[in-house]
């Protein structure tokens, strides 16, 4: 399974989180997820809002529009980012040809 899969204009992303890491970073494929370093702590929430918060930059979208549907209290993230105007580099190897040629079309 692709950590990356497109669903008409929506980005549905399965992240493996590991926070109180010393920067944000993407990194390398976990299972079906993609590992994804934060600063922030997983306490009262904080690193989900962070989470959102990083994703929307990353994505080029505004918070609203980045959305958690599965893990609130887990590491095992699944994000929908509604019409992403941007791929991180860092999540390029992760997408095939045609969901590249996807983004390019929106």
């Amino acid at each position: 399974m692709n950590p990356l899969e497109w669903h008409d204009d929506e980005l549905h992303l399965r992240l493996y989180v590991q926070p109180k890491a010393s920067r944000d970073a993407f990194g390398e494929r976990h299972g079906d997820e993609v590992r994804l370093r934060i600063t922030a702590p997983p306490v009262d929430g904080k690193a989900n809002s962070h989470l959102q918060k990083l994703l929307a930059k990353a994505f080029g979208v505004p918070k609203s529009s980045v959305t958690l549907r599965r893990g609130e209290t887990s590491r095992h993230k699944y994000f929908i980012i509604s019409r992403p105007r941007k791929i991180p580099g860092e999540l390029q190897p992760h997408l095939d040809q045609n969901d590249s040629e996807q983004l390019l079309s929106k």
